[in-house]
């Protein structure tokens, strides 16, 4: 047997809670393995499991399911005791389960959510498209591509009105479906391919308001026979967040075409237009890097594009950050990190925010770095800039709702 690693983050409600001293179980089969405790930022340390060997996820086949799976329980007092069933374990991999808690509440018991496979180990419905779809038609809605700040998620096919809808903030939809649709041990570049595919399409749904402009009051559906595989509670991994965190931004257009290209995958094709995610495996073992993959399966014309956010981020990305720097761009860095300090004084401190980034300022970045599971360079590159804003509005969400 292999070891993976598991990280829990524990919340209550929102990031901007991280829920300290929660006690986290690890347990396969009804047996508990393990009991670990939350640290001031709501988080685990990583708890090692055993898994299958990683060689089990490098090629198609329909044995072994190539990742391990456990459940964990967590209970902390005052909110309501929760149970995620399935969690998945990758040789090498550390995953990461978010894990939201609520209020108690008299009438309800334990809450329980089973993580359904990932679609290319199980079988789900292969894709319907829409004549319009088929034939290139689009109704250009929006006058721009846009990252929005959530997508509303159908977890159902589009007629099942008593679906549920998720409203998810964009970066963790991307990074839910990428872990729901891929294999994290895959190349950096394969993963990075799929991922662009996965935020084109997406972006795409939310240009054109495919559901929105039939009348549904969705985004985008969970169910592969219309769209992406969304999973609700769904383990994300290390490898696929990071890549997501560098380039959510970044979008594929075809020609001369506005739209964000509605870029089809399948796990297994030789359809012309459609990303074989087995095939851009082979691709990435092969040293393709991920443009290359992507234009192998959707054309020479195709480029890459960076769309703009309606996030209302302190600033926008400019310029990497590192010691020794100064300006307003890092005083305005050293004052949204002592903000953040509100709901994760893990971080240190910055005791003199004067705009020079000091060394007080690399130990707060590294933390925050450490924290998120971003690497821990003590330097804020775009990455790391976008999640301190994610966090940073989160937090500043939360403070006006107590204070308002």
């Amino acid at each position: 047997m292999a070891n993976g690693y598991l990280v829990v983050n524990v919340y209550n409600d929102t990031v901007a809670n991280p829920v300290r001293n929660a006690d986290v179980k690890v347990s396969k089969d009804g047996v508990e393995l393990v009991t670990v405790t939350t640290d001031e930022d709501g988080r685990t340390q990583p708890i090692t499991l055993e898994t299958v060997d990683k060689s089990y996820s490098e090629e198609e086949q329909h044995e072994v399911r190539p990742y391990e799976t456990y459940d964990v329980t967590v209970t902390s007092l005052g909110l309501t005791p929760t149970t995620i069933e399935g969690v998945q374990i990758f040789d090498g991999v550390t995953s990461i389960q978010n894990i939201y808690l609520t209020s108690i509440d008299e009438n309800q018991g334990e809450e329980t959510s089973v993580i359904t496979p990932n679609t290319l180990w199980s079988e789900y419905p292969q894709d319907i498209r829409n004549e319009d779809e088929e034939e290139g038609i689009t109704p250009y809605v929006l006058s721009q591509v846009l990252i929005p700040e959530n997508i509303v998620v159908h977890d159902g096919i589009p007629s099942n009105f008593s679906a549920p809808n998720y409203t998810v903030p964009f970066i963790d939809y991307i990074k839910n479906v990428a872990s729901s649709e891929i294999y994290s041990t895959w190349p950096r570049e394969t993963i990075k391919a799929n991922v662009l595919a996965i935020i084109s399409y997406t972006l795409n749904r939310v240009f054109t308001e495919w559901y929105r402009s039939r009348g549904y009051d969705f985004t985008i559906t969970s169910t592969t026979s219309y769209d992406q595989k969304y999973t609700v509670n769904g383990t994300i991994f290390e490898p696929i967040s990071n890549v997501v965190d560098e380039i959510f931004t970044n979008y594929i257009r075809q020609g001369y075409r506005i739209e964000p290209l509605l870029a089809h995958y399948k796990s297994s094709t030789t359809e012309p237009g459609n990303l074989s995610q087995w095939g851009s495996k082979e691709l990435g073992d092969r040293g393709y890097n991920y443009l290359e993959i992507l234009r192998y399966y959707y054309g020479d014309n195709i480029n890459i594009y960076e769309a703009e956010t309606t996030q209302a981020y302190p600033y926008s990305f400019t310029t990497t950050l590192e010691e020794g720097d100064c300006g307003m761009d890092v005083l305005t860095l050293q004052n949204t990190l002592n903000y953040i300090r509100i709901s994760y004084p893990g971080i240190p401190a910055i005791t003199n925010p004067s705009g020079l980034y000091d060394e007080d300022t690399t130990r707060a970045v590294r933390k925050f770095q450490e924290v998120f599971k971003l690497t821990p360079t003590g330097t804020v590159n775009f990455q790391t800039w976008y999640m301190i804003s994610y966090i940073f509005i989160a937090v500043t969400k939360m403070t006006n709702s107590i204070y308002n």
